[in-house]
């Protein structure tokens, strides 16, 4: 699917064949590295595609989740919001970096690396493929008090979550298709622990929930305040594929969490989760569009940014 692209101004610095004279093997290590972990990790696309998300709505995409907090900074990844980032997403940077530093020392940035592996992972899953321009690099500044409201809640109204993604620059109907990355993955038993054990005075479970799918649940997640590990699938029926059964799931009454049962019954955005639901190359080609533009929201690049020789650190103090 080809989409005008014409987001920011500095877009015109990024190209597709960025590394071919000064890394020609960039994309070679990508593709083997995310493969080696993915076949290893098999929930490690889902956490990539979360992790390149919350990167890209704070500061835009300029790897800043990655940086480590220290004793002068808290950074973002400390936020409560991304302490349940998985480990298996930052690792799959941390290894493409090491390789990428042998290889070609100082020259690929940890904001390209998160980019080229979150699009490399989704089609390895059955998602759509989708043009990464390069060139990002990577931001000087990673702060925990910028995430707070910049990122969906699962127990956020449809409004709230609509005017988080306007404020990104993304239509509803390009919000619609981004959730529908939730047909990978899963979600840890206390975002959605409300929905199944105390919904209301009246009820205990959410009665928009499927009863059969509360239930089970209802098991899953019995002991989920002392064992917070405690996750289930956010796409019950097929958790491992990339498709479009997450929308079809919602209209059976199967979704996960709050925001996104709230999809398939608030006006704005039920019409898009029928189409998605009926349609998987319409959802394709809008998940598609709607990645290339999150992944030039807010690039650094020049002068603006830099090239970590450590995902986790700044090179230097600023």
């Amino acid at each position: 699917m080809t989409s005008s692209l014409t987001f920011v101004p500095s877009q015109a610095k990024l190209a597709l064949d960025y590394y071919t004279k000064s890394c020609p093997n960039f994309q070679k290590i990508i593709q083997d590295t995310v493969t080696t972990k993915q076949i290893s990790n098999p929930t490690t696309a889902a956490a990539t595609l979360r992790l390149f998300v919350h990167d890209c709505f704070i500061e835009g995409c300029d790897a800043s989740v990655l940086v480590s907090s220290n004793s002068f900074n808290r950074a973002e990844r400390d936020a409560d919001i991304n302490l349940s980032l998985p480990g298996d997403a930052f690792d799959v940077i941390v290894r493409a970096k090491t390789a990428l530093e042998l290889e070609c020392p100082g020259i690929v940035s940890c904001a390209d690396i998160l980019a080229q592996s979150t699009r490399n992972l989704i089609t390895m899953v059955g998602g759509p493929f989708y043009e990464v321009r390069l060139g990002r690099k990577d931001g000087f500044s990673s702060n925990v008090n910028n995430v707070e409201g910049h990122l969906p809640k699962a127990k956020m109204s449809m409004t709230e979550i609509i005017k988080i993604f306007e404020s990104k620059g993304f239509t509803i109907r390009e919000m619609v298709a981004l959730t529908g990355g939730h047909t990978i993955g899963f979600s840890h038993c206390k975002e959605f622990a409300d929905r199944i054990f105390k919904y209301s005075k009246t009820s205990p479970v959410d009665p928009t929930l499927n009863p059969k799918f509360a239930a089970a649940l209802q098991k899953v997640c019995a002991n989920y305040t002392t064992n917070p590990a405690m996750a289930a699938f956010n796409d019950v029926m097929t958790p491992g594929k990339f498709d479009n059964m997450y929308f079809q799931n919602l209209q059976r009454g199967l979704g996960l969490l709050a925001s996104d049962q709230i999809l398939v019954s608030d006006p704005r955005t039920k019409p898009f989760v029928e189409l998605y639901a009926t349609d998987l190359k319409v959802f394709f080609d809008d998940f598609a569009h709607g990645m290339e533009k999150l992944s030039v929201l807010g690039i650094k690049t020049g002068r603006k940014g830099e090239v970590r020789r450590k995902c986790d650190s700044f090179n230097s103090v600023h």
